[in-house]
């Protein structure tokens, strides 16, 4: 599981980042290894604070959102370059790399604002987005931030901290296989591991 902040500014979302020097840069990587086949539950975490190149002061829109502070970034963040190295090494060779959301998408955006090549197989990437909306959103997408409140046994997480969001979705995913969604979770594509 994995999970990304990125810059944003009042109304950028709704915009799609459209607006002059609106760039979806990476702030927070998120990701944990976890144990598909003893429901979720996590093995291994890690957290990268990363210093966006494009926009490197932070908008106070996206520190009230995240908590994450101009200092912070300064004092422990690395470059971009260096923390997708950190989250490839992280990943690892061949498990499944999965989200709630974009961002694989976003993830790309980033390689290209660095002029870097994307390292690691896209194939291996899902997004439980949609089966989590057919679980619990009634077809409508759940945020990861969300996720307590609509599934009842999600750990109530900090939202909008890319490693607590990580951890709210596997707690998610583990409810559902629990509660005999198992077959669906299989047959929506995303592989054991």
């Amino acid at each position: 599981m994995f999970d990304l902040e990125f810059t944003a500014w009042p109304g950028s979302n709704a915009r799609n980042w459209s607006d002059h020097g609106e760039y979806r840069e990476i702030v927070q990587i998120g990701a944990i290894r976890a144990d598909r086949g003893d429901g979720y539950r996590e093995l291994d975490g890690i957290e990268l604070l990363v210093r966006p190149r494009l926009n490197p002061v932070l908008s106070d829109y996206f520190v009230a959102l995240t908590g994450i502070t101009q200092e912070r970034v300064e004092a422990l963040g690395r470059s971009f370059a260096d923390a997708l190295a950190a989250f490839t090494a992280f990943v690892g060779p061949a498990v499944p790399i999965v989200s709630n959301g974009y961002d694989l998408s976003v993830l790309i955006e980033n390689c290209g604002f660095n002029d870097l090549p994307f390292p690691l197989a896209r194939g291996r990437f899902f997004d439980v987005g949609p089966f989590l909306a057919a679980c619990i959103g009634n077809g409508v997408h759940v945020s990861s931030g969300d996720l307590p409140k609509r599934l009842a046994g999600v750990p109530d997480l900090p939202a909008h901290d890319a490693l607590s969001d990580a951890r709210m979705v596997a707690a998610a995913l583990g409810l559902l296989a629990a509660r005999g969604r198992a077959v669906a979770l299989a047959r929506s594509g995303i592989p054991a591991g």
